[in-house]
């Protein structure tokens, strides 16, 4: 006998996110980032500003915040893509996480929101503009 899960489940819930596919780290010597994350993802940045570095890691984007420190990041996020930014930051903050980072648009139309859950993990909201 076998069960239904939610990969195979016609009736379950579809989810209003594809999942983490950028992670920031908040970075205090963006030089020093730089090279390290060219060395561990073997590539150049395809961003490369001194206010955010991005490097492509497979499927993965890198990003690297000079001021992620003081946003109130603490330790790398990852950003799950959604198709509605303000529902799903709305809807974490409901749900009793604690705003670090209202929804902002970070230039070319994209999206981003930060919260931090109860045991003081921080989780971002990333929403690409329409096409």
């Amino acid at each position: 006998m076998t069960s239904a899960t939610p990969q195979n489940d016609p009736s379950a819930p579809t989810t209003p996110t594809s999942g983490p596919e950028t992670i920031i780290y908040p970075v205090k010597d963006l030089d020093r980032a730089k090279a390290l994350f060219r060395t561990v993802l073997g590539t150049e940045p395809y961003i490369d500003q001194p206010y955010y570095v991005a490097f492509k890691g497979g499927t993965q984007d890198v990003g690297l915040d000079p001021s992620g420190h003081d946003r109130g990041l603490t330790g790398p996020v990852p950003y799950w893509k959604v198709t509605d930014i303000e529902e799903r930051f709305a809807a974490l903050l409901a749900a009793g996480a604690e705003e670090v980072q209202g929804v902002r648009d970070v230039g070319n139309g994209r999206l981003i929101a930060a919260a931090r859950d109860a045991d003081g993990n921080v989780l971002g909201l990333l929403q690409d503009p329409p096409r």
